[in-house]
C-alpha cells in the first residue's frame, strides 16, 4: 500500500511540474495562454444585422433541440468554465431566451454553507443534475476546485489533488448513465478582460459583476493560467473533452458556441404544423367590471 502510494503522489508531483515548467512568454503569460488569443492574429468582426440573423437561426435550432430532449427523455449537462468577463453568462443567456425555463435551467451555485463544506464535495452539484427530457447549464461548476479554490487557498492541498483524482471518474460515470456532458472554456486575453473589467466600472449597471474576487483573481493571471492547464491535463477526457472557445469577440463567440453545441447532440426536427387560433367565445351574457373599479398602474411612458 506505501508503495502505490509513493507512486501516486510521485505522478503528481511529476505532473505539477510538468505544469509549472511550461514556458513563460515575455509578458509574464503561460506559452498556452498566448495560444488561447494573446498576442493572436486581429480580431474578427461581425456586423450587428448579420449577428442578429445568425442568432436567430440558432436559437431557432435550439428550441428545436428543446423539443427533442424533451420527446425523446434525454438528459444533458453543459458547462460553462472560464476566466472572469470572458463571456460565459451573456452566452448562457442567448441560448436560454427563447427556452422554456421547464426543459432548460441554469445552475449559478452561490458560496457553499459551512454545511456544504463538510458533504462530498461533488454532492450538491449532484442534486441539480437533470432528469430525463432536461438541459441545464452550469455558470461555473464542479470546476470551481479547479480553479478559484485551489489558486485561492479556499481548499487544501489534499482536496485538490482528491479533486483532479476523482473528477474523471465522477463524469464517465455520468455519461454512463446516459448523461451528456459538454464543456466549455471561455478564453480571453489580458487587454480583452481588461477593456471589459473597466467597462463594468464605468457601467452602473454591470459594476455588480465586479467583485473583489474578480480583482484578485485579475492579479493572478499567471496562476489561473497554470491551474487551467493543469485541470485540462487531467480532466479533459475522451468521454468528456474540453471545447475551447475564443470569447476575444462576445458576438462570435456566442454564436460560435451555440453551433457547436447543436452539434453534440443529434436531434429531429418535431415542430408541429401551422397552429389555427380557435374563434373567441361570445359574450354570453357577459357584463365586464367597470374599468374604475380596478387599480391600474401609472401611465408615466411616454414622456411628454
Amino acid at each position: 500500500m506505501g508503495k502505490k502510494k509513493d507512486k501516486k503522489a510521485g505522478k503528481e508531483h511529476d505532473n505539477l511540474a510538468t505544469a509549472s515548467a511550461m514556458p513563460i512568454t515575455g509578458n509574464g503569460l503561460l506559452a498556452s495562454e498566448v495560444e488561447e488569443g494573446e498576442n493572436a492574429k486581429p480580431k474578427k468582426k461581425i456586423s450587428n444585422k448579420q449577428y442578429l440573423a445568425e442568432l436567430r437561426e440558432l436559437q431557432i435550432e435550439l428550441v428545436k433541440l428543446q423539443e427533442w430532449i424533451k420527446h425523446t427523455g434525454l438528459k444533458v449537462v453543459v458547462i460553462f468554465e472560464g476566466r472572469d468577463a470572458a463571456g460565459k453568462g451573456g452566452t448562457i443567456k442567448r441560448i436560454t431566451e427563447c427556452l422554456s425555463p421547464r426543459v432548460c435551467r441554469v445552475v449559478a451555485l452561490p458560496a457553499p454553507t459551512e454545511r456544504e463544506r463538510t458533504q462530498w464535495y461533488f454532492q450538491r452539484y449532484v442534486a441539480h443534475l437533470p432528469a430525463a427530457g432536461e438541459m441545464v447549464l452550469f455558470d461555473r461548476s464542479w470546476y470551481n476546485r479547479a480553479g478559484v479554490e485551489h489558486v485561492m487557498g479556499f481548499c487544501t492541498e489534499e482536496e485538490y489533488w482528491e479533486f483532479l483524482r476523482a473528477c474523471p471518474s465522477f463524469e464517465r460515470m455520468l455519461v454512463r448513465a446516459g448523461i451528456y456532458v459538454i464543456k466549455y472554456w471561455f478564453s480571453v486575453s489580458d487587454e480583452e478582460q481588461e477593456q471589459r473589467f473597466q467597462a463594468r466600472i464605468d457601467d452602473p449597471t454591470k459594476r455588480w459583476k465586479l467583485s473583489p474576487m474578480d480583482l484578485t483573481a485579475r492579479s493572478r493571471w499567471v496562476e489561473y493560467s497554470m491551474a487551467k492547464d493543469q485541470m485540462f491535463a487531467y480532466t479533459d477526457i475522451k468521454q468528456a473533452p474540453w471545447y475551447v472557445v475564443n470569447a476575444d469577440v462576445k458576438k462570435l463567440a456566442r454564436l460560435n458556441c451555440i453551433h457547436h453545441l447543436l452539434q453534440q447532440i443529434p436531434y429531429e426536427d418535431l415542430t408541429p404544423e401551422p397552429i389555427k387560433l380557435p374563434t373567441r367565445q361570445s359574450e354570453i351574457g357577459y357584463v365586464r367590471t367597470p374599468m374604475d373599479y380596478q387599480t391600474f398602474v401609472p401611465e408615466v411612458y411616454p414622456k411628454s
